[in-house]
């Protein structure tokens, strides 16, 4: 499988910063994106780097003694290192202080000054000194009222500068957004910049005198000034694509357009300055621009560095490994929306999507195998039927999951495959199989069992390429094979018919170990500051430890049916779906507060992993949660999709 080149980019990060969840999780995404298109043979290019340029890079350089150039060059390896930490694998690490990008960026202002496109003029207004822009009278009134900024954030200035006619191209961006309706995603970014565009939009500032700030790439035409640093950093996506400024060359088209990633918060430079530069140089504008949402804390207040509440992303690499931590970016929130962040959650998902879900799977598939079968995948005639139909339509979300950058939905999709393969265990008792001498089912069964395990290993490849070649190499496929399965897969061979008859297991340890405890280096982190406040009074209660609770899998259920109990006059027994392949059957003591049409189409809690027991002849699958003592007052209820997570 080939198909159009797949040009993909961060933003490039404010050198000045320190690395931090955000920066992680957009490059995670990026990485995880090109990887995909690579596995299905794509020729991709993945793009991130470093913003060099500025008055608080001078700033920062002449606090330390060192010239600019100094100080970034210092920077840098910090940025590197974090996204090797996070298995990172770019194309290029550009810099705007890379000589080709001051060229390029050179050749674009002399180009727009001559066509008549850039000009000067004074300007009297309001100067934001940390954001390094000119602004209205209108936003700062905004932005002080908002609490964003204080009066002392802003400085009154009146200064002779060079402009770009950004207002000339605000009519055709109008145009091509309305006209492309997946050029600006999530939809509620779209209609954020169309609101934003239906006022005047007026023109850009694009310099600085060299007097006040002369970090900055010097204006062929005036060398009394200086680059404003956005108009020069939004360039750094055409040079990484090979754009050489002059009119009519194309040596850019082997890649341009591009898919950028960025955060929510420079959505409008993305969306309109950027975009009116492209139209003014006459380069197609951008396939797409993400604008994806923030981490929160618990406090749902944005994680950074300015409040203090940063996330240890090295931390969590160490106490739970980079896979593990690249997976649970990518799975907890879909892309596009916030997500809150605590250690509590991450180690949840850890215990219960991957060692309790897709670990276990694979270590009872390999162990159970080995044992009874021998180390070798063994025989089966054809895939479990309803196993195969699940996995062909969780390969078709997944695949178009990816493409469409929602990695929570391509897991989601792997994961009730996974799901599915953990019930069949349960419901094919191979044990039983094995005790009775049933060699040819029992084989049959197995098998099943670790073609999941290989669906599993080669749609997770992306997200965890260490974690999930160990998956592949476990049931019998080499690294090698792994692109050539993939493709087959999306092409819509079978799901479930990967390996072959007599290929070497290689049962270990497990491949994702259960963390009893939050490991110590996060528990330090966590642990309060020791204070002398004498014995805390608990209530009597029969307390439990954090693991205990773990151990439990609530998921949201959608009743479907609800019916008496032949045999029980307490007892209602209902049909539930929570996100399986069928639904559960659940018989619930709640006949004497709800009548069973009262039930159906209701959303509830459903302890997933009970052991399922007979009620008066009824195999019952699970529980649901109610509220109330001795007698129920209601249940509880959760908005979300059947088979979300509750925790």
């Amino acid at each position: 499988m080939s198909g159009d080149p797949f040009y993909i980019t961060t933003p490039i990060y404010y050198v000045n910063g320190t690395p931090h969840i955000g920066h992680a999780y957009t490059t995670i995404a990026a990485d995880t994106a090109t990887r995909y298109h690579r596995m299905l043979g794509r020729p991709a290019r993945f793009v991130t780097g470093t913003d060099e340029h500025g008055q608080k890079v001078l700033e920062a350089a002449e606090a330390r003694g060192l010239s600019p150039k100094a100080h970034v060059d210092d920077l840098v390896p910090s940025w590197k290192a974090m996204m090797e930490g996070i298995d990172i694998s770019y194309d290029r690490f550009i810099r705007t202080t890379d000589s080709d990008h001051e060229a390029v960026v050179t050749r674009v202002l002399q180009r727009l000054f001559d066509e008549g496109l850039i000009y000067q003029d004074v300007y009297e207004g309001w100067y934001v000194v940390t954001d390094e822009a000119f602004i209205t009278d209108k936003d700062r009134e905004a932005q002080i009222k908002s609490g964003k900024k204080t009066e002392a954030d802003f400085k009154k200035v009146e200064e002779t500068n060079y402009f770009f006619k950004m207002s000339q191209f605000q009519q055709p961006l109008i145009e091509h957004i309305e006209a492309n309706p997946t050029f600006l995603q999530p939809a509620s970014r779209r209609n954020e910049v169309l609101g934003f565009l239906r006022n005047d939009l007026g023109d850009l500032c694009i310099s600085r005198p060299k007097a006040r700030m002369r970090w900055g790439i010097e204006l062929p035409f005036d060398t009394d000034y200086v680059c404003y640093v956005w108009f020069d950093a939004l360039l750094n996506y055409l040079t990484a694509a090979g754009y050489t400024a002059e009119k009519g060359d194309r040596s850019h088209d082997a890649w341009w357009p591009a898919v950028h990633l960025i955060g929510k918060d420079i959505l409008t430079t993305h969306s309109v300055y950027w975009t009116t530069m492209l139209l003014a140089l006459d380069v197609p504008l951008p396939k797409q621009i993400y604008a994806h949402g923030w981490w929160l804390s618990n406090e749902d207040e944005k994680i950074s560095k300015s409040k203090g509440n940063t996330i240890d992303v090295d931390r969590l690499c160490e106490s739970f490994g980079v896979d593990p931590t690249r997976f649970f970016f990518l799975c907890e929130i879909r892309f596009g929306a916030d997500g809150t962040f605590s250690y509590d959650g991450f180690l949840t998902t850890y215990n219960t999507t991957l060692a309790n879900d897709l670990g276990n799977l694979i270590h009872r598939g390999l162990s159970m195998t080995s044992k009874w079968l021998g180390p070798t995948v063994p025989a089966r005639n054809a895939p479990d039927s309803g196993l195969l139909t699940l996995a062909t339509d969780a390969a078709k979300r997944a695949h178009e999951a990816f493409e469409t950058l929602q990695f929570k939905d391509a897991i989601d999709a792997v994961f009730e495959v996974v799901g599915a393969a953990n019930k069949h265990i349960e419901d094919q008792k191979p044990w039983d199989k094995n005790k009775a001498g049933e060699t040819e089912a029992l084989a049959a069964v197995m098998r099943d069992v670790l073609e999941v395990c290989a669906f599993a290993g080669l749609w997770l490849l992306p997200v965890m390429p260490t974690k999930a070649a160990e998956v592949l190499r476990a049931v019998g496929l080499s690294p090698d094979e792994a692109e050539t399965k993939l493709r087959a897969l999306v092409q819509g061979e079978s799901q479930l018919d990967v390996l072959t008859e007599g290929q070497p297991l290689a049962p270990g340890d497990p491949i994702f170990p259960r963390h009893v405890e939050m490991p110590p280096l996060i528990a330090e982190l966590l642990a309060p500051e020791e204070e002398d406040e004498g014995d805390i009074e608990l209530p009597d209660l029969d307390w439990i430890e954090f693991p205990d609770f773990a151990k439990i899998q609530l998921r949201v259920g959608h009743v479907l049916e609800a019916g008496l109990h032949p045999d029980a006059d307490k007892l209602l027994v209902l049909k539930v779906d929570i996100g399986e392949r069928r639904p559960r059957t659940i018989c619930a003591g709640i006949k004497a507060v709800f009548q069973p049409e009262q039930l159906v189409g209701r959303k509830v809690v459903v302890v997933a992993n009970l052991k399922p027991r007979k009620m008066r002849g009824i195999v019952s699958e699970g529980m649901i949660l109610a509220a109330g003592d001795k007698q129920v007052v209601d249940l509880v209820s959760v908005e979300a999709h059947p088979g979300e997570t509750v925790r």
